[in-house]
C-alpha cells in the first residue's frame, strides 16, 4: 500500500476491501454454479434468472434507504449491521434445500448486500479525501473487487465440484466475522448532520417499478406481452416510476437529489454505471451457460475459462485511476465503455466460428474485461467525488441504484434475448414443430439443457444456443457503444467547473 497510509487507515481499508471482496465473490461465483443448481435443485430457466434477480432487485430496494440511514445514524454503525446481516443471510442461502427457498434467501441476502455495498463506499469516501491518498484507496478497493470478480468463477466452480454448492455461500460467514472485527477496531463514525427523514415513498415506488419491469420481461412469454395481465404489470411499472419522480420532486429531502445531475461529471459517470450493467455484468450470468453447454466444459473448466473475462478487472483499476488523474474521467470512462463493446463483438465473432472454443472466445473476453477494469473505479470515484463529502451516502446510493436497476432489468432482458434467439433458430430449421413446444425447448436450451429434445439432432441444439448467444453479444456490444457516446457527450457538453471534479485532483 502507499507509504502515506497510516496504520488505522490500513485497518479501515482492509475492512472495506474485505466487504467488497464478499460482494464481488457473490456476483461472480454464483453464475458459475447455475448449471449445478439447475441439476441439483431442478431449477428451470426462469428460476435461474430469479436466483440472480432476487438478489439484484433486493440490492436496489435498500440502496438509497441505507445511504440515507447511514448518513443520519452513522456510517460505521450501519456498516456493522450490514456485515452481520450479510453473514447471516449467506448462511440461509447455504442451507436452502429447494429453489424457492434459495430465491427467498437470495432476496434477503441482497437486502444485506445492498447495505454492505453502499456503506463500504460511503466509509471509503469519508475516510480518504485527499487526492493521491484517495486514488490509492480507490485503487486498492478496485483491485480487491477485481480479485472477488476474477477468482469468483473458479472458486464457485471448484467448490461445486470438490465440496458442494452450499460452500459458495457459507464462506461468507467467516469473511463477515473478520470484517466485523476490523470495522470495530479501525473505522471512525461519521454522519451527515443534515440528514433527516427516510424517503419511504421514493423507496417503495422505485422498487415496485424495477420489480414489475423485470417480472414483465422475464414472464412475458408466458403471460403474453400484449395480454391484459402483461400490459397491466407494465402499466404498474410505468405508473410507479412516474410516482417516484413526483415523490422525489415534492420531498423535502429526497433520496434522489436530482440537482446533482446538473454536474456534468456526475451525470456522465452515472451513464457509465448504467452502461456497465447493460452489458458486462448481466452477461456474466449467462456466459457460464455458454462455456458449459455450448463448449462442453465441466464446472471447473468453465470457471477457469471465465477468468479471461474477469481477471482483467483485477489488474486494471490502479492503471485506470492513474489515467483518470492524467486525462480526466470524461475521456477514460467513455473509452473504457467503447473497449467493453469491442470485446463483446469479438466474442460474437468467436462464438460463430465453425468450431468455437476457449481460444476463439479469449480475445473478446480479455478485451471486455479490460474495458470494465478501465471504467469501474473511475465511475465510482467520480460520482462520489463530484459532490460534497457529507452527501457521499446519497451520491454512492444514486450510483449503485443505477447499477442495480440496470443490472436487474438487463438480466431479464438478456435472458429474453437469449431465449428468443434460440427460438428463432429453431423455428427456421424446424418449421413443422408446434410453436408452444418449440418455446419450451428454447427456454430449456437457453438454460443449458442442449438435450432438451432427444429426438432432435444435437448439432441443431448447439447451433440454436450459439445463435441465441450471438444475439446477446450483439446487444451488449452495440448497446454499450451507444451509452459510451452518450457519456462522452454529457461529460463534454460544457466546461466542467473545478468544484465539480474534486475527485480528479
Amino acid at each position: 500500500m502507499s507509504t502515506e497510509l497510516s496504520r488505522r487507515g490500513a485497518v479501515v481499508l482492509s475492512a472495506v476491501c474485505l466487504a467488497c471482496l464478499m460482494f464481488g465473490l457473490e456476483i461472480s461465483s454464483i453464475p458459475a454454479i447455475l448449471p449445478t443448481l439447475e441439476r441439483v435443485l431442478h431449477a428451470d430457466f426462469k428460476e435461474l434468472q430469479w436466483i440472480m434477480n432476487a438478489y439484484t432487485i433486493a440490492v436496489t430496494t435498500v440502496l438509497m434507504a441505507i445511504g440515507t440511514l447511514a448518513d443520519r445514524f452513522g456510517r460505521k454503525r450501519v456498516f456493522l449491521v450490514a456485515i452481520a446481516a450479510f453473514g447471516i443471510t449467506s448462511l440461509l442461502c447455504g442451507v436452502a434445500r429447494n429453489v424457492e427457498m434459495l430465491i427467498i434467501a437470495r432476496f434477503l441476502q441482497g437486502l444485506s448486500g445492498g447495505a454492505l455495498l453502499i456503506c463500504q463506499i460511503a466509509v471509503l469516501s469519508h475516510e480518504f479525501q485527499g487526492g493521491r491518498l484517495r486514488a490509492t484507496a480507490w485503487g486498492w478497493w478496485g483491485v480487491i473487487f477485481g480479485i472477488g470478480l476474477g477468482f469468483g468463477p473458479i472458486i464457485g466452480g471448484a467448490m461445486a465440484a470438490v465440496a458442494s454448492w452450499e460452500w459458495v455461500f457459507l464462506v461468507h460467514v467467516l469473511f463477515a466475522a473478520v470484517a466485523f472485527v476490523l470495522t470495530i477496531g479501525g473505522v471512525h463514525e461519521s454522519s451527515d448532520p443534515k440528514a433527516s427523514t427516510l424517503d419511504v415513498a421514493g423507496i417503495v415506488t422505485m422498487s415496485l417499478a424495477v420489480f414489475c419491469l423485470a417480472f414483465y420481461i422475464t414472464q412475458g412469454p408466458d403471460l403474453g406481452f400484449a395480454s391484459v395481465r402483461g400490459l397491466a404489470i407494465l402499466g404498474v411499472s410505468a405508473a410507479s416510476f412516474v410516482a417516484f419522480l413526483v415523490a422525489e420532486k415534492v420531498s423535502r429531502r429526497p433520496m434522489f437529489d436530482f440537482s446533482v445531475f446538473r454536474i456534468s461529471a456526475f451525470s456522465g459517470s452515472i451513464v457509465g454505471s448504467a452502461a456497465m450493467n447493460l452489458s458486462y455484468w448481466p452477461f456474466m450470468i449467462y456466459l457460464p451457460i455458454w462455456f458449459h453447454a455450448g463448449l462442453g466444459y465441466d464446472s471447473v473448466s468453465a470457471g477457469l475459462a471465465l477468468l479471461a473475462y474477469t481477471l482483467p478487472t483485477l489488474v486494471m483499476p490502479p492503471f485506470a485511476e492513474r489515467l483518470s488523474l492524467r486525462y480526466q474521467p470524461g475521456l477514460i470512462i467513455p473509452a473504457g465503455l467503447f473497449t467493453i463493446g469491442a470485446g463483446f463483438l469479438l466474442m460474437k465473432f468467436g462464438s460463430a466460428t465453425a468450431q468455437p472454443d476457449w481460444a476463439t472466445m479469449l480475445p473478446g473476453c480479455l478485451i471486455a474485461g479490460i474495458g470494465l477494469g478501465i471504467t469501474n473505479t473511475p465511475v465510482t470515484n467520480t460520482t462520489t467525488g463530484s459532490v460534497s463529502s457529507d452527501r457521499a451516502g446519497m451520491a454512492s446510493g444514486i450510483d449503485m441504484s443505477t447499477r442495480m436497476v440496470s443490472l436487474a432489468v438487463n438480466i431479464a432482458l438478456m435472458g429474453f434475448i437469449l431465449a428468443s434467439g434460440v427460438l428463432a433458430h429453431l423455428k427456421s430449421v424446424l418449421p413443422g414443430f408446434d410453436l408452444a413446444q418449440l418455446r419450451l425447448i428454447a427456454e430449456r436450451v437457453a438454460a443449458g439443457d442442449v438435450a432438451a429434445a432427444p429426438e432432435l439432432p444435437a448439432s441443431t441444439m448447439h447451433q440454436a444456443l450459439a445463435s441465441g448467444f450471438g444475439w446477446v453479444m450483439l446487444y451488449g456490444g452495440v448497446g454499450v457503444w451507444i451509452m459510451a457516446a452518450l457519456s462522452f457527450a454529457i461529460f463534454n457538453a460544457r466546461p466542467v467547473r473545478q468544484a465539480e471534479v474534486q475527485c480528479t485532483k
